[in-house]
């Protein structure tokens, strides 16, 4: 099973992609997608669309783990990120890519042991799941991993992926 994970955001989404073989996580891809900086809101959430297609078609990932949007004590900034978690999902609808979301608390349980771990932690444990030889930059790429390596034991835990429980998924 290959699964992208997605940490969604405005400026920039964290992507990373992982394969499972033999319930053991591998690492194949990551990395950023930055619309341009005086871009339009509309201009910026296209870009996320158009480079995230891409990206699925070219990675042909079997299901999609994204980032719940952490609202915190700034609702406007959770509007925005919002947005950007649409595009991704609707991104995803439309490749019949299933989708699942967790929360940033849930994320870091499952990758440190401890939901009020800090990124530095959290991009550690990444590295060290993953075998890297270096910490996986920048920490939207990070964060990303840490989504997929999420869905990865929720999986285990289950026993199944969504795509056995979604049908013509």
């Amino acid at each position: 099973m290959r699964i992208l994970g997605l940490d969604p955001g405005i400026r920039c989404t964290g992507y990373g992609l992982i394969a499972v073989h033999s319930r053991e996580p591998t690492l194949v891809d990551y990395g950023t997608i930055t619309p341009p900086p005086d871009a339009t809101m509309g201009e910026r959430l296209s870009v996320l669309y158009d480079d995230l297609t891409q990206l699925i078609e070219m990675t042909s990932p079997d299901e999609l783990a994204i980032e719940a949007t952490f609202y915190g004590i700034n609702v406007k900034s959770a509007l925005i990120l919002g947005q950007a978690k649409g595009v991704a999902l609707l991104c995803a609808a439309h490749q019949r890519l299933p989708a699942a979301e967790y929360a940033p608390r849930k994320v870091k349980l499952a990758t440190t042991g401890n939901g009020r771990a800090a990124k530095e932690q959290v991009r550690f444990m990444v590295q060290r799941i993953l075998n890297m030889d270096h910490p996986p930059q920048p920490i939207d790429a990070s964060d990303a991993l840490a989504v997929a390596l999420c869905h990865h034991q929720q999986c285990r835990l289950t026993g199944a992926g969504l795509s056995a429980k979604i049908p013509g998924a």
